[in-house]
């Protein structure tokens, strides 16, 4: 088995805990890769550099907070490289490990005492090219206390004329994300769907709203005198105006976690509760 390490570099703990793993893993004599912005930092591993995008482990450990997930596996899962979460962050729904359980799950890892989930993502089309997102699409407007106004299609038909401070596409998986601080279900990550969430709707009519993730998502955008941000998984990509439309889809690509258990909602009522 080879291991690959992605990590936030910004926390001398998390910078310790490397160096923990990477002596644990050498004397099991498993093949090591760590990310280049890593090894630029702690330069003792520079045999073991490489590039994200060039990383061909059997699994990837991301040590750090969401973010650090969702940024490893923007590029990991068109290969199927299954990460594994270890939080290093805040709440951490994406993660699997806390720090001080790593060594009893590596444990697991290298006797093969695991599962790989496979979790949706969307495909979002900016300026004629598609995008992967594995939590959501977010319009907000880039003026202070205007609203949005669009039109959302699902497939042919117009389900909402909205006027708010901005919209949520959501995968399942960003449900537990921004699209549930706006007010939107949690969504077992098991079902196949997309959740469309305006942020602050002016209008009691438009509320969260769960659609067949085999539909297609179009949302244009109606004001001359309003512009949006469009936000993909916390990545600003394009400022959109009048007449600018955005299609949504579901990816073929899905993103691929290493698990110890099957317990979704014991992992997130525990992470609500820290949150509290």
């Amino acid at each position: 088995m080879k291991i690959g390490i992605v990590s936030r570099t910004d926390r001398q703990d998390a910078l310790e805990l490397i160096q923990s793993i990477v002596t644990y893993l050498e004397e099991c004599h498993v093949s090591i890769e760590i990310e280049k912005r890593v090894t630029d930092v702690l330069t003792i591993y520079n045999e073991y550099s490489t590039n994200l995008k060039d990383m061909t482990s059997d699994i990837v450990l991301c040590i750090g907070g969401d973010g650090t997930v969702l940024y490893a596996q923007h590029t990991l899962s068109p290969k199927k490289i299954p990460v594994l979460g270890i939080n290093m962050g805040t709440v951490g729904f994406l993660t699997e490990v806390d720090p001080e359980d790593i060594f009893e799950c590596l444990d697991k890892l290298l006797s093969y005492d695991f599962f790989i989930e496979e979790r949706m993502q969307l495909d979002i089309n900016c300026d004629n090219e598609w995008k992967t997102v594995l939590n959501e699409l977010v319009l907000m407007t880039n003026q202070p206390a205007k609203m949005l106004d669009l039109t959302v299609r699902v497939d042919d038909e117009i389900v909402d004329e909205i006027h708010a401070d901005g919209l949520i596409i959501s995968t399942p998986n960003g449900s537990t994300a921004y699209a549930m601080s706006a007010g939107g279900p949690i969504v077992d990550p098991r079902v196949d769907a997309s959740l469309i969430i305006p942020i602050c709707p002016f209008k009691l009519n438009s509320r969260p709203i769960i659609v067949p993730s085999s539909s297609t998502i179009t949302i244009k955008f109606n004001r001359i005198d309003k512009k949006a941000l469009a936000v993909l998984d916390g990545v600003t990509e394009k400022v959109y105006s009048h007449d600018d439309e955005i299609r949504i889809r579901k990816s073929e690509h899905t993103a691929h976690f290493v698990r110890f258990t099957k317990k979704f909602y014991d992992s997130v009522n525990k992470k609500l509760t820290i949150v509290g």
